[in-house]
């Protein structure tokens, strides 16, 4: 069971900024309610300039929270895109090995780079939650879909199965008072969507964001973000995709399909799609590009025996699951169902 929890900005900085104290203290009084002991790490509220500026800041404080024996569940504030700037004050001694220890690490979005980090470390993670966007989303609770799956990781620190949802909700227009207690209007979901290859697959699953994917490989945004990745190894080797389920879905920004075909050529460059037994993608923001997306999945990955399993509610578009890392997994397409540790 979890009892403390740790929040860290290790992205963005937007939770120290004044404008979303509000939202901030809607999620503080909802931890509250279940009993949790909440601890800000000694940087996490310095706002955006400030997190920005000090990516060592930022490592201290996931640091700080692995070796904190109070600890027992580390959650990211927000994502945001420069997390890749961690990895000198991560890795140059070692210093992310020699201060892990098991608790529960959740996050999305860019935090999809620190889970490749605590990968490389032998950490299971799990993906698909933050602080700011769900904890502290301003409808009169939290979206009860996402809220499932956030009360079973406090309750018992692990997740033994998610199912699809029956209902989506379009991004909130506004982050402003004015929005606190307006609760988001619901659509119809179509489920779990198998675009090729047999229904029943397993493996651990791995992945993230594929926009943050992207910019392991291109340096388009970041110049030396490409060049960090390879030096400090992050990305796995096709031999540590063997056998995995990867995960793959789309931010805020909705990519262009153009983008995402270089994302996946990217990805199939580096003999992911060679080595994986099956891939699971989150449903996109708003809808946007779907129809694109799933051409471009089998038109790129171009393997159709491949499983690829589309509309999964993680990721950017409400409501969102938790996917746990470092698990076998087994999915049921038919049964509309993932089930962990089987």
């Amino acid at each position: 069971m979890i009892r403390s929890i740790a929040i860290v900005s290790l992205s963005s900085g937007i939770i120290g900024e004044p404008y979303v104290r509000f939202e901030a203290e809607i999620g503080l009084r909802r931890l509250r309610e279940y009993g949790m002991n909440i601890k800000f790490m000694p940087h996490a509220l310095k706002g955006l300039e400030y997190i920005k500026a000090h990516p060592e800041k930022r490592a201290e404080d996931l640091l700080q929270a692995f070796r904190d024996p109070e600890i027992d569940m580390i959650l990211c504030a927000s994502g945001g895109d420069d997390t890749y700037r961690l990895l000198p004050y991560l890795f140059d001694h070692d210093e992310l090995k020699n201060a892990v220890t098991d608790k529960v690490f959740l996050g999305f979005s860019d935090t999809t780079i620190n889970h490749l980090m605590l990968h490389k470390v032998g950490l299971p993670t799990f993906y698909g939650q933050a602080f700011l966007p769900d904890v502290c989303e301003l409808g009169p609770e939290m979206l009860p879909y996402t809220r499932t799956y956030f009360e079973e990781l406090l309750r018992t620190g692990q997740i033994r199965e998610i199912t699809s949802s029956p209902v989506w909700y379009k991004e909130r227009a506004a982050f402003t008072p004015e929005q606190e207690g307006k609760q988001l209007p619901a659509l119809p979901d179509r489920g779990f969507e198998l675009l090729q290859g047999p229904p029943v697959f397993s493996g651990k699953i791995l992945g993230g964001c594929i926009d943050t994917l992207y910019d392991c490989f291109n340096g388009d945004r970041y110049a030396d973000m490409p060049v960090l990745c390879e030096k400090y190894h992050l990305f796995p080797d096709a031999s540590d995709w063997a056998g995995r389920i990867l995960l793959l879905e789309s931010s805020e920004e909705k990519p262009k399909p153009e983008k995402y075909r270089r994302a996946l050529s990217y990805l199939k460059e580096a003999g992911v799609f060679e080595a994986v037994s099956g891939v699971l993608v989150g449903k996109p923001m708003d809808e946007t590009y779907t129809e694109e997306y799933k051409r471009l999945l089998i038109e790129v990955i171009d393997r159709p025996e491949l499983p690829i399993l589309f509309n999964i509610n993680i990721g950017h578009a409400l409501p969102r699951c938790i996917l746990p890392f470092g698990v076998h997994a087994v999915v049921d397409v038919e049964k509309q169902s993932i089930r962990f540790g089987d």
